[in-house]
């Protein structure tokens, strides 16, 4: 439930336009199908865990996984691009009489993805779980809470993150953990002044389930420098 569409505030009162999508469930069946034909080109007991079960780079079944982690990744690239236009065609019909805004700024990057990049003198394979591209000068998004703040940054390009950055708060109590410690009232109370859900079906979202965006930011700050501070306006969970 934490894909969302989110109007925000920066610290100047510029208003930005903030969703978080990906490939939704076809990333997952793609995946969950290549982790069962990896699992059948090994003994399973010579692994510490049949979940490492592993392709072998220049085989047909790696080239059959990287074509389809390759469509599936431009698929979550293209799916938040109609999104936000759709949005955009919303924002301008309701606030600018129509016409088209230009945004000062636009960013779409990939979390939860693998890409194949140079890293001391080699090409290698990251996954970014939980990550964005961090490269020097290149713009990300790191969203806070619902009821917290977020953050638009440019990377530094540190080596030794190769070049990557957290692409959130993060969590800190699983779902089931934030349903049984908090009740809508702790919810709308920390989501005062955010036009939200504010009923049962979101407390796993709440913003105390989340770790603190603001140490969160200070903790990368060799990684990340800070464009632009937001804080959420309206949020809309899907």
């Amino acid at each position: 439930m934490n894909h969302f569409i989110e109007i925000c505030l920066d610290t100047e009162d510029n208003v930005w336009l903030m969703l978080h999508s990906g490939s939704r469930n076809i990333g997952k069946e793609i995946a969950e199908r290549h982790i069962a034909t990896a699992k059948t080109l090994h003994r399973l007991s010579e692994l510490p865990d049949p979940n490492l079960a592993y392709f072998i780079q220049g085989t047909k079944e790696f080239r059959d996984y990287w074509n389809d982690l390759d469509w599936a990744q431009s698929y979550a690239m293209m799916n938040r691009q109609v999104m936000m236009n759709r949005l955009l065609k919303v924002f301008n019909r309701m606030f600018n009489k129509g016409k088209a805004f230009r945004p000062a700024i636009e960013v779409n990057c990939h979390h939860n993805y693998v890409a194949e990049e140079l890293h001391f003198g080699e090409r290698v394979f990251i996954t970014r779980k939980g990550a964005i591209n961090a490269e020097e000068g290149r713009y990300g998004i790191i969203p806070g809470s619902m009821g917290a703040k977020s953050f638009i940054i440019k990377g530094l390009g540190n080596p030794q993150s190769y070049n990557s950055c957290s692409h959130g708060a993060g969590r800190k109590m699983s779902r089931t953990q934030a349903k049984k410690r908090f009740s809508r009232e702790d919810l709308e109370r920390m989501t005062r002044g955010v036009e939200c859900r504010k009923d049962a079906g979101v407390i796993d979202e709440i913003p105390g389930a989340y770790k603190d965006i603001d140490q969160v930011m200070r903790n990368q700050s060799d990684l990340v420098e800070i464009a632009a501070e937001l804080k959420q306006v309206v949020c809309v969970k899907g």
